[in-house]
């Protein structure tokens, strides 16, 4: 793993660790996790806290993407409009089978170019052909699959496409709670970060036991605590 230093910050890494987690884990405000460790008597500026989540969660979110298993082999992609500064733009999301979030691209248009920069990053990224790829009806999933050759993996229609759909709604949240992103940069910035750290502790409740639902927790935290930990 890429090495990760502490050194020349004054607070101790488990401070900077727990609040990183606090605000990508939760839509939480820089300020939110400011209140919140003053509860605990540690009198840490907000603005401090958004330098700890600028530099150690991307570093945060490196290390935990290397941690992560191959991808299911169905693909579900989608996209929605989001505001930037006023403009509209398009978050293309891509996840699997599973419900593990593949990736997700800030972009300004919701065209044939946007659907194949996705899906050439997706199989750059994840090193293999999956076995079907659903969408919704946008006709530029269908040109781009026929540009790259992969049209007989398309599949769409019904609500076959809801795993994708229903996984915009963390996004909407700290969409609110951030009062709209600035610039496409940073939204693409936060927003890479935020993938990489939700899929770590999204162990799917719902769906299981509360016996496995503490196993998967312990796990969750045993990985955070192994890719925060100094090198």
């Amino acid at each position: 793993m890429q090495k990760l230093s502490y050194s020349r910050h004054r607070f101790p890494p488990l401070i900077i660790q727990h609040s990183v987690w606090l605000y990508f884990k939760f839509s939480l405000s820089y300020r939110d996790v400011e209140d919140l460790l003053a509860e605990r008597g540690i009198d840490v500026s907000y603005e401090t806290v958004r330098r700890w989540a600028l530099k150690f969660g991307q570093a945060y979110a490196r290390r935990l993407r290397k941690t992560r298993g191959r991808a299911d082999v169905r693909w579900h992609l989608d996209e929605v409009f989001i505001t930037i500064s006023g403009k509209r733009s398009y978050l293309w999301r891509a996840v699997d089978g599973e419900g593990e979030l593949l990736d997700i691209l800030v972009q300004s248009h919701r065209n044939k170019t946007a659907a194949l920069k996705l899906m050439r990053k997706l199989l750059k990224k994840q090193g293999f052909v999956p076995d079907a790829i659903i969408t919704d009806k946008l006709p530029s999933y269908g040109a781009a699959l026929r540009d790259l050759g992969l049209s007989k993996l398309h599949d769409f229609g019904g609500r076959k496409n809801n795993r994708v759909e229903n996984s915009h709604l963390p996004v909407r949240q700290r969409e609110r709670r951030m009062r709209r992103f600035k610039s496409a940069g940073s939204a693409q910035r936060f927003l890479s970060t935020h993938v990489a750290i939700y899929n770590n502790f999204n162990v799917q409740r719902h769906l299981i036991s509360r016996e496995i639902l503490r196993q998967f927790r312990n796990e969750a935290i045993s990985t955070w605590d192994l890719v925060t930990a100094a090198a």
